[in-house]
């Protein structure tokens, strides 16, 4: 594998070759201390126009040109966990003949941080101000991200007109993104002998009822600001018994609502208790707003025209919702088909790479 002590990252080398750079540098989350050292020390190597700050594993580095204007542009730098995907090799796609770039990382979201760092370095003069962040501990629990660790710290490097963050979008835009909410289901019931039933209450069988009602849910599709997004509510998982003789007196499951970013996270919460209407108990454990599409932003309607695709909505969370939290308009772009994020056969199209770099710079060298 290739070591950091012998190989110092280079924006020169392009986008496509710096992913199988950063990419062979291992940072699943938790590990990212190598992978941030390495980009500090490629912007303050290359690229002296930026002001660069680091809170703990998480690198923020800025313009200050005066523009009318400021754009933020984010990715994160760590993974899952490897597989016996690294290093990473070049490969042919079987159905499309597509070069491709296999391995872990390579679409969650390697290539997007390496188009990002190489724009960094190159462009020190474009019509915005930009705000560039790569940021450690996305992949894991949300209180321990990064992002949202420098917001709080830094707020005031966070000031910005419009955001992007690189997440796979196939190199298409998907707007926002769903919340999401879990939410702990009960149903309680009186013990008793599994010989004499009758005199106990079975909490298990009393949750039947509740899953088969989920079973047959069908879940809304929400339009929000011209983009449909497709809503979801999934037990997860599921706990109950006493012993192989003892009927239960506890059942709960545990359930995931992804919800439009038309509700907010108390309309999300009042969906989900009414649904569980007749459980025992409701509690919710879990939540994250989404945000709204952010396109209608000037900015954002520029580089819809730059990438020059029909946006989409993002199903899934992403930090989107940090930005839009703070006011800001913010949109996911990024190579690589999320449908291969995590899996073992990760790998992003070469053209993917090339294509939106190019866009990218395009919309920053004459955004306004």
């Amino acid at each position: 594998m290739t070591s950091l002590a012998t190989q110092p990252l280079d924006p020169s080398v392009g986008p496509v070759e710096l992913t199988r750079q950063l990419c062979n540098i291992p940072s699943v989350s938790g590990d990212e201390r190598a992978i941030a050292d390495a980009v500090e020390a490629m912007l303050r190597d290359h690229a002296p126009h930026l002001s660069v700050t680091r809170d703990g594993d998480t690198i923020i580095a800025r313009t200050e040109l005066g523009r009318v204007r400021r754009v933020a542009i984010a990715g994160h730098l760590d993974t899952v966990p490897i597989n016996e995907n690294l290093p990473v090799r070049d490969t042919v796609d079987p159905e499309t003949g597509e070069a491709m770039i296999w391995g872990r990382g390579t679409v969650d979201m390697k290539a997007g941080v390496a188009v990002q760092l190489v724009l960094a370095a190159e462009l020190t003069d474009p019509a915005v101000d930009l705000t560039w962040v790569w940021y450690d501990h996305e992949e894991v629990s949300a209180d321990l991200s990064g992002l949202g660790r420098a917001m709080r710290n830094h707020p005031a490097l966070f000031e910005a007109d419009f955001a992007i963050l690189g997440e796979p979008s196939n190199g298409t835009i998907e707007g926002g993104c769903n919340g999401t909410l879990r939410a702990r289901v009960t149903m309680r019931g009186k013990r008793a002998h599994t010989a004499r039933s009758w005199m106990g209450v079975n909490a298990i069988h009393r949750a039947g009822a509740l899953l088969e009602k989920l079973a047959a849910h069908e879940p809304e599709r929400v339009v929000v600001d011209g983009l449909e997004y497709r809503e979801g509510l999934n037990a997860v998982g599921i706990e109950g018994g006493v012993a192989g003789n003892v009927v239960p007196d506890h059942c709960s499951f545990l359930v995931n609502y992804r919800f439009a970013p038309s509700r907010s996270i108390d309309e999300a919460a009042a969906v989900v208790k009414e649904f569980f209407a007749d459980a025992d108990e409701v509690e919710i454990v879990d939540q994250a707003s989404g945000a709204r599409p952010g396109l209608d932003a000037p900015l954002a309607q520029r580089f819809v025209e730059a990438v020059g695709t029909v946006p989409t909505a993002k199903l899934g969370w992403t930090d989107v919702a940090r930005f839009s939290a703070l006011g800001i308009p913010a949109v996911n772009f990024g190579p690589g088909n999320p449908l291969l994020a995590h899996a073992d056969d990760e790998r992003v199209a070469i053209s993917q790479i090339e294509e939106g770099a190019e866009a990218l710079k395009s919309w920053l060298n004459g955004a306004i």
